[in-house]
């Protein structure tokens, strides 16, 4: 823990009497201590000064003509809540009353007239402690909220990056694995089909070596819109599968429909227009598309609906890409 420099940076006290005499007194009582001294002649003029100037602390009489010791206090405690200095109350009132009423108004202490110097200085340092100490310890709640903010603001960036795709905005694999997973489980119940849709740029390196990279990830991102633009339900999650890969999975859906949704895929992305000039198959890019679905049950696996997709894209692949296979 850092402890204030007091004699590079020396607390700032403001003196608040009436009388000048005792002003000019404590101000250089005050001085000799190290502390820097700012006067004020009255209650009024105690708030204009700390609304312009906070000081460390305030040193104010109780008995003033127009606006009172007590009165002030209040009113500082009033305006400036948490930010008000520690107030010690200086009073030749030396009963019970008196006292209770500078507490009540929020006075932190009160000294009374005579003044014994040495019980002031003790006060003094105390107050100033005690308002460092809880400087420092709001300053460390602040640090550590902050430091809370970063590191939820840090989860929920990794959350979203564990959940999609930085350049097309698609789910990732590994969400989409998770979501495919839950969607069998869920089926494997109730006996309805799953169905999955790999969908692969064709020639997509030649298109990268032709156009660079820039126009590549242009083309990446086009086509991730356009097929999830092409799904016909929410519940339907299009995801970036790989580099120049790309994947659909729909529960509940027949393969026939399955089918139907990769026609469509496959022909909007085809009308984009997107040119290439090192395609084989067409001056456009284009899409091969595998097709496959299976109704979910103990005796298979989620791992045999990826493997029938896979099969059947790279049967779509060696038939001579811009095509639908499935399985």
């Amino acid at each position: 823990m850092i402890k204030p420099d007091y004699q590079n940076n020396p607390p700032l006290i403001l003196i608040v009497d009436d009388e000048k005499t005792l002003r000019l007194v404590l101000k250089r009582a005050m001085e000799k201590e190290g502390y820097r001294v700012v006067e004020a002649c009255g209650g009024q003029h105690c708030l204009d000064i700390c609304q312009e100037q906070m000081p460390d602390l305030i040193l104010l009489d109780a008995m003033m003509p127009a606006m009172d010791g007590f009165t002030c206090c209040a009113k500082m405690r009033a305006n400036f809540a948490d930010d008000c200095p520690p107030v010690l109350m200086i009073t030749a009132l030396d009963d019970k009353q008196s006292v209770n009423r500078a507490f009540e108004v929020g006075a932190t202490d009160y000294i009374t007239k005579p003044i014994n110097w040495g019980e002031l200085n003790l006060r003094i340092s105390r107050l100033l402690g005690s308002r460092w100490a809880i400087a420092e310890h709001r300053g460390q709640i602040q640090r550590e909220c902050k430091l809370t903010v970063q590191i939820e603001t840090a989860n929920r960036e990794s959350q979203r990056h564990a959940l999609f795709d930085n350049l097309t905005q698609l789910a990732t694999r590994h969400y989409f694995d998770e979501y495919l997973q839950r969607e069998w489980k869920r089926l494997q119940g109730v006996e309805l089909p799953l169905s999955l849709i790999l969908c692969n740029v064709d020639f997509f390196p030649a298109y990268n070596d032709a156009y660079g990279h820039a126009a590549g990830d242009e083309c990446l991102c086009k086509i991730a819109y356009t097929i999830n633009k092409s799904k016909r339900r929410s519940a339907d999650l299009v995801a970036r599968y790989a580099h120049d890969e790309f994947a659909i999975a729909l529960p509940n859906t027949s393969a026939e429909t399955a089918f139907g949704v990769a026609e469509a895929i496959r022909s909007a992305v085809k009308a984009t227009a997107i040119v290439h000039a090192d395609s084989k198959v067409s001056e456009h890019v284009t899409l091969s598309i595998g097709v496959a679905s299976i109704i979910p049950s103990g005796q298979l696996s989620i791992n045999m609906l990826i493997t029938k997709a896979s099969k059947a894209l790279n049967q779509a692949k060696i038939e001579g890409s811009d095509r639908i296979f499935m399985l």
